[in-house]
């Protein structure tokens, strides 16, 4: 089964990975999480500064995790589209062509779950962006890929709440 947990900056997606490796449900599973720091560190810009070149190498990793039998990843391609549209580097037409590309793949999550931004507070990692009013941006450019593409995977759901409430959201929807 593949599950994909996308959402906005800093609202806990790694975290809920990082606890649902706990879970003897998800034993067989690989565990893809953030690697921004290892990315930044080849030279790679992220967030605001993102190139298509970037992107491509973001999409190839969601791509990579989508090839194996049972992964819980703490990023989906809804995300790269999202990241896409705001990087202000890439130029439109790229973005569009860039995009129908992408939305292919978004039909071979088995689950895709959107967690909210709501109730959480930004945390600085001192790796990812920290502008409010951008992560605002990104998790209305998230919706709109999920409420563009969703369709494409059957079962997308919205996680809200602590890490154990959304950890019940989530087990309550699988179907093992």
């Amino acid at each position: 089964m593949k599950i994909g947990l996308c959402g906005t900056m800093s609202v806990g997606k790694t975290t809920l990975v990082n606890r649902l490796k706990e879970l003897g449900q998800f034993e067989d599973y690989e565990f893809a999480t953030e690697r921004s720091e290892y990315l930044m560190n080849l030279g790679i810009p992220l967030n605001t500064d993102s190139t298509l070149n970037g992107q491509t190498i973001f999409l190839a990793e969601r791509v990579a995790e989508l090839m194996k039998e049972n992964v819980i990843t703490d990023r989906t391609i809804l995300d790269v589209i999202a990241f896409t549209n705001l990087a202000k580097s890439i130029d439109l037409k790229d973005k569009e062509y860039f995009e129908d590309y992408a939305r292919v793949f978004v039909g071979q999550y088995d689950y895709i779950f959107y967690i909210s931004p709501e109730g959480t507070v930004m945390e600085d990692n001192g790796i990812r962006e920290t502008d409010l009013e951008y992560r605002d941006l990104i998790d209305k450019a998230i919706i709109k890929a999920m409420n563009t593409y969703g369709h494409r995977c059957e079962n997308v759901h919205m996680l809200k709440g602590t890490t154990d409430e959304r950890i019940e959201q989530m087990l309550g929807t699988i179907q093992f």
